[in-house]
């Protein structure tokens, strides 16, 4: 009878153990992609997140990369090709999401089914981050409304005009308004990352991923920090 209960008990702790490690896999962090996107907004953040999926503190999360269209690759306004591997008609459940920019923005602004992902998805979502004008996308969506954000730098009071509801930031790298982190793109595109880490993690698992690229030559995890 022992033998019995203590088997089932063994069975029970390990359909546990299968299931916290099956929902653990399930967090995704999603970054946006599109022909003629700029290749550091993407680039940044999937580095960034990529060596902190290989921490045992981070395990839990899968970086996946998010087409506007139902295709296999896109190709960068620099020429990069990157694989895509969902699509915004997927049903998928994010944790995060990362928006980047384009030299184009005004055909995705108008793409009704890219908006209403956005603002899916900002439902159930921990953190929407943008880099350079991808902020104008969140604040098309109406979820930047009241709240404090940036965009590239010199853009500030053009999006400003755009979205008045927008508390728009000028002078700064990364703009941190509860969920939502904003940014001027580029190499900030790695700031704004860390950034990111930092609010899914914590400042120190953020500081080990600043220290693996290196970044200290650069800048300082300090000045980062103040950020948060």
């Amino acid at each position: 009878m022992i033998h019995y209960f203590s088997k089932r008990l063994f069975v029970a702790v390990f359909i546990m153990l299968l299931s916290t490690v099956a929902m653990a896999g399930n967090k995704k962090i999603g970054i946006l992609v599109f022909d003629g996107v700029l290749s550091s907004d993407v680039t940044a953040p999937l580095e960034v997140f990529g060596i902190a999926n290989k921490q045992a503190w981070f395990k839990g999360y899968e970086v996946v990369t998010i087409g506007i269209k139902d295709t296999k690759t896109i190709e960068t306004e620099e020429g990069l090709t990157i694989g895509v591997d969902n699509w915004i008609g997927d049903e998928i459940e994010l944790n995060a999401l990362v928006v980047p920019s384009s030299y184009k923005m005004e055909p995705l602004l108008k793409n009704e089914k890219l908006i209403k992902f956005i603002k899916k998805t900002d439902t159930s979502a921990e953190l929407l981050m943008s880099n350079c004008s991808g902020a104008t996308l969140l604040a098309q969506s109406g979820i930047l409304n009241g709240k404090k954000a940036t965009t590239w730098a010199g853009g500030e009071k053009e999006m400003q005009k755009k979205f008045p509801k927008v508390k728009v930031k000028s002078d700064v790298n990364v703009v941190i308004d509860g969920k939502y982190l904003t940014s001027n793109g580029s190499v900030v595109s790695y700031e704004a990352a860390l950034l990111g880490l930092a609010k899914m993690s914590s400042a120190k698992d953020a500081k080990e991923v600043f220290e693996t690229l290196q970044m200290g030559r650069v800048t300082s995890w300090e000045r980062i920090e103040k950020l948060l």
